[in-house]
């Protein structure tokens, strides 16, 4: 049986999450979520956090195209305001 290896993306295949600012969700809800979601620590969330009030914008995760999907479907749930880019 052959062993199946992982390929770890390049840069050029890179996607990255975007969270958008919106009136809806607290400061609260938006750093447990990167937090839980996307992997972030404590003081990642909250700076994210606050350069999602301050820009309108953040970018929160990196990694293939259906790594990025997925924590997309995740964030959405929770009901931030997401994009996907390459």
């Amino acid at each position: 049986m052959s062993k199946k290896s992982y390929k770890k993306p390049t840069k050029r295949g890179l996607h990255i999450v975007i969270v958008l600012n919106d009136n809806v969700n607290t400061f609260q809800h938006v750093r447990k979520c990167l937090q839980e979601i996307c992997g972030h620590n404590y003081i990642q969330a909250i700076q994210c956090t606050n350069i999602i009030h301050g820009a309108g914008r953040c970018e929160v995760y990196t990694d293939s195209y259906d790594q990025c999907v997925e924590v997309y479907k995740e964030l959405t749930d929770k009901g931030l305001a997401v994009s996907i880019v390459k």
